[in-house]
């Protein structure tokens, strides 16, 4: 019976899309990160009738017969929403409000770009993420610095003991896509360009559509909980009703096999 293989691609569909609302929820204290969609599409049609066939010498079909076969996830689309905002007063914990994203130099030598400022300075003095990847342009922090300051361009400025004016050790600058959509994830908060991402446009903050930088906070995640919880309830009740209808389909084949 087709409908039993129907609903079983329903069933794969919504278990899917509930691994997708999972790694949402999981991740809703993850700095920067973006909330996934799983995005659905039907699959091929068995035309048993087409439509606008001749019925007659004068007449034609004005519907068809068409039997769908399932349903399955064809993307999954991550949300590039403003997350929230964390103030944790930390002078090394800079966000981005608005457009763009922060470069990161990888151990082989590529560039990643990550939402997650929370950055920290390694041994020899670095501006580096979590996990120690540079932050690009390099900057270096010097000893004796008393305090730093980023401004929203993107210019970081120390005052160093025993001076009294700034010191300019460098400048933010942040990439944009024309779509942000098409970057790849591939985890420790950060994302590779793609081909359907284009070629990174890199500036100064604050600059042809590029978003400001704010000192002393960092960007939460963008995954609404209660959204999420939403999600869940109606990817549960979907898989129930899929998993009702292959029971169904069971008892009809059982009804058939016991009465003909």
């Amino acid at each position: 019976m087709e409908a039993l293989w129907v609903a079983k691609t329903g069933l794969d569909a919504q278990q899917t899309r509930m691994t997708v609302v999972s790694n949402n929820l999981a991740n809703v204290n993850t700095n920067g990160f973006k909330r996934g969609r799983a995005i659905f599409e039907d699959l091929l049609y068995q035309n048993i009738s087409q439509v606008g066939g001749a019925t007659s010498q004068d007449t034609e079909q004005p519907t068809g017969l068409n039997l769908g076969t399932g349903v399955r996830v064809v993307a999954t689309e991550k949300s590039f929403t403003q997350g929230t905002t964390v103030n944790t007063g930390n002078p090394l914990d800079v966000m981005i409000s608005g457009r763009g994203f922060f470069q990161v130099l990888l151990p082989d030598g590529t560039q990643a770009y990550t939402r997650d400022g929370s950055f920290k300075i390694d041994s020899e003095g670095r501006l580096v993420t979590a996990n120690g990847y540079e932050v690009q342009p390099a900057l270096t922090i010097p000893n004796g610095v008393t305090s730093i300051t980023v401004a929203g361009d993107g210019l970081i400025q120390a005052t160093m003991t025993g001076q009294v004016d700034p010191v300019t050790l460098g400048q933010v600058q942040i990439a944009d896509f024309i779509n942000p959509a098409g970057l790849q994830p591939r985890g420790q908060n950060l994302l590779v360009e793609t081909a359907a991402s284009g070629t990174p446009q890199v500036g100064n903050p604050a600059l042809e559509g590029r978003g400001e930088i704010v000192q002393g906070a960092v960007e939460g995640s963008n995954v609404n909980v209660v959204e999420e919880l939403v999600g869940m309830i109606e990817t549960q009740r979907a898989y129930e009703m899929a998993s009702k209808a292959i029971s169904t389909s069971e008892q009809m084949l059982q009804y058939l096999n016991n009465n003909l």
